[in-house]
């Protein structure tokens, strides 16, 4: 009887161990790999600049373009501005225009 209440307590101490390293391992592997993991987050990091340059290009663009607006929101029209949009939507050129077709 003595033996048994040692390997008892032996293999109980030993089954508390396993079942504590499965639970601090479970953890440990979705902390690297889950869904908001340590992977995760440099993906996350990369998209994050990738976002952040489309971003600038983007407030560029916006830039330009607001100020081709106020040259054609302003009192006096500009007249490049005018003459070139005019050309576009119409499909017309200038007698002095050279046409250089792509192929």
């Amino acid at each position: 009887m003595v033996i048994r209440r040692g390997l008892r307590s032996i293999l109980v101490t030993f089954a508390l161990y396993l079942v504590s390293s499965a639970v601090v391992g479970y953890f440990l592997f979705h902390a690297q790999h889950g869904a908001r993991g340590l992977e995760t987050l440099g993906g996350l990091r990369e998209k994050f600049g990738e976002m952040e340059t489309e971003i600038a290009a983007l407030t560029s663009e916006r830039q330009d373009w607001e100020k081709r607006l106020t040259l054609m929101r302003d009192e006096a029209v500009d007249r490049d501005v005018l003459e070139e949009r005019a050309r576009a939507i119409l499909g017309r050129v200038h007698r002095n225009d050279v046409v250089v077709m792509g192929r």
